[in-house]
């Protein structure tokens, strides 16, 4: 924003500013993005902007904001830049060593409460590929007597998982275990097996826009060359982790991806029929299936 040592900067002003600044550098969202770097400059909730809106900021309050104002132009994540992110009702502190959680895999969450609740008992769900702790939290807050596990390979995002069930009161809900998908519960079985993994094909990172290609850690984003590397190792062993009448939910990436994997789950021995699920946006994102009761 311009400096001009006799103009005051009011919150209003600054938004506004912000909003067309951000506009014409194509950052998504422009003003939820002015709303969320300036209240974490200014220390307030979002609504407290427009509740106060003649307040004028401090010279000290409009430099750091002009410099995250420069790393959002830049594509920088506004979550990243503000340390923390919304999903299923909570707020998680996410940085540049896990994904940020996105509204489409609160289909995923939807899929496990529902199923959870028909079977009329605590259940024990296992969440593969935590990350942030996104699905695994919002499940242990919304079911207050299932028993939770959560997995990731990375210790880096485990470590992010864990500070972020502390800071909800939710660590003794949740068993955080180091691991690559199901070799980190070997020998466990349980009620769900529930995952967001990889599932981007490989060839279409360099596409993604430039805030998850640049900043979003490749190793929560890379699916292989078809996108289907961990969706179809799931399928392949979740079966012998799961309890008989057990729940499988995968997040995937739709499209042409759902023949894919509904074709797999076809194949593959110990599956009922599958169901897909869309999310907020009406897009196919989540496929469910029970493993089936014979032979367990």
């Amino acid at each position: 924003m311009p400096e001009t040592p006799s103009e005051t900067w009011t919150t209003r002003k600054l938004l506004t500013w912000t909003t067309g600044h951000l506009e014409r550098h194509g950052v998504d969202h422009a003003r939820l993005a002015a709303e969320m770097l300036l209240g974490h400059v200014l220390g307030v909730e979002r609504l407290r902007l427009y509740l106060d809106p003649d307040r004028p900021a401090s010279s000290a309050e409009r430099d750091r904001f002009r410099a995250l104002i420069e790393r959002a132009t830049g594509h920088e994540p506004v979550d990243y830049l503000v340390g923390r992110a919304p999903f299923y009702g909570l707020e998680l502190a996410v940085d540049r060593r896990v994904l940020i959680p996105r509204p489409s895999t609160e289909a995923l969450v939807d899929a496990v409460i529902e199923h959870a609740r028909s079977q009329g008992r605590p259940v024990s769900v296992l969440d593969v590929g935590t990350g942030s702790g996104a699905v695994a939290l919002a499940l242990a807050k919304s079911l207050a007597d299932a028993s939770v596990t959560a997995t990731d390979v990375e210790a880096e995002a485990l470590a992010v998982a864990r500070g972020n069930a502390e800071r909800l009161g939710l660590a003794d809900r949740v068993r955080f275990v180091r691991g690559d998908l199901l070799g980190a519960v070997a020998g466990e079985r349980f009620d769900v097996i529930a995952s967001n993994p990889p599932y981007i094909p490989t060839g279409d990172l360099a596409g993604l826009d430039a805030n998850v290609r640049d900043h979003e850690p490749h190793g929560a984003l890379d699916g292989g060359v078809d996108g289907l590397a961990c969706v179809n190792a799931l399928i392949d062993g979740a079966a012998d982790h799961l309890l008989p009448g057990g729940l499988l939910a995968l997040e995937y990436n739709g499209g042409a991806q759902t023949s894919a994997v509904t074709e797999r789950l076809g194949r593959v021995s110990g599956w009922g029929e599958s169901r897909v699920l869309r999310d907020h946006e009406g897009l196919e994102r989540v496929v469910c299936c029970v493993r089936e009761a014979q032979g367990a």
